[in-house]
């Protein structure tokens, strides 16, 4: 089924556009979980794969955002508690239904969305700090990390909109910030999908390695356009990420 030259290639580039647009905006799953949902395979097999190849695709953008000396160390705190909050989340898959969250969050990404469109400076520029970091990483580092690792999607916009808001950032910044953690919550949940064996690593290799590719290339693009290319990327990912998880949870 994955041996095919052609399908692997399609699959590459399928982890190649994803990265790159998970990197600078977030919302990569809408091309990776409809891609291997073509395959017949089990759903917590898709689920698995993709967690393993987009892992790749947020830990090339964390490293370049790193090695060009973007992180600060307080961010640690944020990578803990976020940490913890991810292991919850993937420790409750299966256990606690997330039938809710499908229904609330596309509301929650077409409020962001609409606020971002009508609020034209908002993460322009850097605006004052409204709440204690290391509150705000306690909070939204649980928080954010067991909604990542119960359920995932747009966890990229929320992180953004967050450290915009509460701690004053650009959307550059916040963007850079969000890749260590979407990193750090994928980390998480991984490893339970591979405990229990729901990890297809051919397929999984060949979208990799294109996620590898596409954080790099993803990373570059944040640090040299900065705010004013990844603030529409995000408004349109919002709403298409929104509208199928509408599809996909009411019709």
């Amino acid at each position: 089924m994955f041996d095919s030259p052609l399908t692997l290639t399609i699959l590459f580039f399928g982890g190649l556009l994803a990265g790159t647009m998970d990197t600078i905006a977030g919302g990569g799953g809408i091309i990776t979980v409809p891609l291997l949902f073509s395959f017949p395979i089990t759903s917590l097999q898709v689920f698995g794969t993709n967690k393993f190849q987009s892992t790749f695709g947020s830990f090339s953008a964390t490293f370049n955002f790193f090695i060009k000396g973007k992180y600060k160390i307080k961010l640690l705190i944020g990578v803990f508690f976020t940490a913890i909050g991810s292991f919850f989340g993937a420790y409750c898959v299966g256990i606690v239904p997330s039938d809710i969250l499908r229904k609330i969050v596309p509301f929650m990404l077409y409020s962001i969305a609409i606020f971002l469109y009508f609020y034209k400076n908002y993460g322009i520029e850097k605006k004052e700090v409204k709440m204690n970091e290391n509150l705000f990483y306690l909070l939204f580092g649980l928080s954010i990390g067991f909604y990542d690792g119960f359920f995932g999607p747009g966890t990229g916009t929320f992180w953004a909109i967050l450290f915009v808001h509460f701690l004053g950032m650009d959307l550059r910044e916040a963007t850079i910030n969000t890749k260590l953690m979407n990193f750090t919550s994928n980390i998480i949940p991984l490893m339970f999908f591979l405990s229990k064996g729901s990890v297809l690593f051919l397929p999984g290799i060949a979208m990799a390695s294109g996620q590898f590719l596409g954080g790099f290339i993803g990373a570059k693009i944040v640090l040299k356009k900065g705010a004013k290319i990844i603030k529409p990327i995000l408004i349109f990912i919002a709403i298409v990420l929104a509208t199928k998880l509408i599809i996909d949870s009411w019709f």
